[in-house]
C-alpha cells in the first residue's frame, strides 16, 4: 500500500493534470458500482424489483458513463479550482494560510460556485447520457437539484473544513474523490426517491415570489 502511494505521488509530481483526472474517473467508476449495489439493496427491501431481478446485474455502460464525468469534468475542472482557489485566496485576498478566515473563505468560496456547478453539471450530463431530452431533463434538475444542494450543504461544509486546513493542495482532489464515492451513491439515491413528499417538504422553502411564478 505504501509503495502504490509512493507511486501515486511520483504520478502527481511529475504529471499532476494527468494523474488526477486518471484518478477522479477510476474513483467515480467505482463510486457508481458501490451507487448501483446500494440502489439494487434498497430496491429489493421495498420490493421493487421482482423475484428474478433481485440478483445485482452491474450497467457497466452507466458505470463507463459515470466514470466518464469523473475524467471528463471533475479531474481537469476540479484540479484548476482547487489550485486556483488557493493561489487568489493567498494572493489576491493575502490572507494567511491555514488560519480561520483562509480556511472559512475558501469553504464559502467552493460551496457557492463550485458546489452547485458540480450538481448542476452532473444533473444535466447524467440525464443526457442517458437519452433524456433538454425538457425532461430541466424537469429532473428542478426535482432533485434542490434536495441534493440541501442535503449536501449540511456535510460537504464540514469534509472541506478539515480539506483545506489540513490537506496539502496537491491531494484535495484526491480527499474530495474519495467522499464522492459517498456522494455519488447519495446521488444516485436522490434520483432513485423520484417525487417523494420529502422533496416536495424541501422545495417549500423555495421563494415564495419563485413558486408565484411556477404555479402561474
Amino acid at each position: 500500500m505504501l509503495k502504490l502511494w509512493k507511486w501515486y505521488q511520483n504520478c502527481l509530481a511529475v504529471h499532476p493534470v494527468k494523474t488526477q483526472v486518471i484518478s477522479s474517473g477510476i474513483i467515480w467508476g467505482f463510486g457508481d458500482i458501490a451507487a448501483q449495489t446500494i440502489t439494487n439493496y434498497t430496491a429489493k427491501r421495498h420490493h421493487q424489483v421482482q423475484h428474478e431481478d433481485k440478483k445485482l446485474k452491474i450497467n457497466w455502460k452507466r458505470v463507463a458513463t459515470t466514470s466518464l464525468f469523473g475524467f471528463g469534468f471533475i479531474g481537469p475542472v476540479g484540479h484548476f479550482w482547487y489550485e486556483g482557489l488557493d493561489r487568489f485566496i493567498r494572493f489576491r485576498l493575502l490572507l494567511q494560510p491555514n488560519s480561520f478566515r483562509f480556511v472559512a473563505t475558501k469553504v464559502a468560496v467552493d460551496g457557492i460556485i463550485f458546489g452547485p456547478l458540480d450538481l448542476l453539471v452532473f444533473f444535466t450530463y447524467m440525464g443526457f447520457s442517458t437519452g433524456k431530452s433538454a425538457p425532461q431533463i430541466k424537469e429532473d434538475v428542478k426535482r432533485d437539484f434542490l434536495p441534493a444542494l440541501i442535503l449536501e450543504g449540511g456535510i460537504w461544509p464540514i469534509l472541506q473544513v478539515a480539506n483545506f486546513r489540513y490537506i496539502p493542495v496537491r491531494y484535495q482532489l484526491l480527499y474530495v474523490n474519495f467522499f464522492c464515492l459517498v456522494d455519488s451513491c447519495f446521488l444516485s439515491w436522490i434520483e432513485q426517491q423520484q417525487d417523494a413528499p420529502w422533496k416536495q417538504w424541501l422545495k417549500s422553502f423555495l421563494p415564495l415570489k419563485e413558486k408565484k411564478g411556477q404555479s402561474g
